[in-house]
Order: C-alpha cells, then sequence, then structure tokens
C-alpha cells in the first residue's frame, strides 16, 4: 500500500510558505508550467516539457516541498503521481498571488 501524501489544509498554507517554496528557480518554472496544465503532470512530463536536466529524485525533491507549502494537490494515478496547481483554492485564500508571482 502506498503512503498518503501529505498536504495542507488551505486555511494553514502561509505566504511565506509559498514564496519560500517558489524561491527556487526550477521550482517557480515547475509551477508556471502546471497552471498552463490543469489536468496536472508528472515529474518526468514537467522536467521534458521544461528541458530540464535534474535526477528524478530531485524533481520528486521539489515537487514535495511544493506540495507540503500548499502549492500542489498530487493524486495517485496507478503507480504514477499526478500534481496540479491548487490554483481555485489559492486565488480565493490569496487573491491576486500566484498571478503577481
Amino acid at each position: 500500500m502506498a503512503r498518503p501524501l501529505p498536504h495542507p489544509h488551505i486555511d494553514d498554507v502561509t505566504v511565506a510558505g509559498i514564496l519560500h517554496a517558489l524561491s527556487d528557480p526550477a521550482r517557480l518554472c515547475i509551477v508556471s508550467k502546471l497552471l498552463t496544465s490543469p489536468g496536472g503532470m508528472n515529474c518526468t512530463e514537467t522536467t521534458h516539457k521544461l528541458k530540464l536536466t535534474m535526477p528524478k529524485s530531485t524533481c520528486s525533491q521539489h515537487y514535495r516541498i511544493l506540495r507540503e507549502a500548499g502549492l500542489l494537490l498530487s493524486v495517485r494515478i496507478g503507480v504514477d503521481l499526478s500534481s496540479r496547481v491548487r490554483d481555485a483554492e489559492l486565488e480565493a485564500r490569496f487573491p491576486g498571488l500566484l498571478a503577481s508571482i
């Protein structure tokens, strides 16, 4: 059985946590790409589309940081892990934040 993925409740998400998660250029690129993919993508798809060269473990680490900051919602689909930006929830909690970043 797969481990459950921790996702903070939207009320626990902070602007400081979001800004910290997005302070890495690779994570900022990942979120920007995921914002244009409403169905979500996995690590491999994202690095391929962004033409980023990094080990899968590094990409997974970036996704974990983004998920724990409350930016991503990740869902297991078989053995795959698909992630998307929680844009509607974040827009309701912090209007205009993602667009300004």
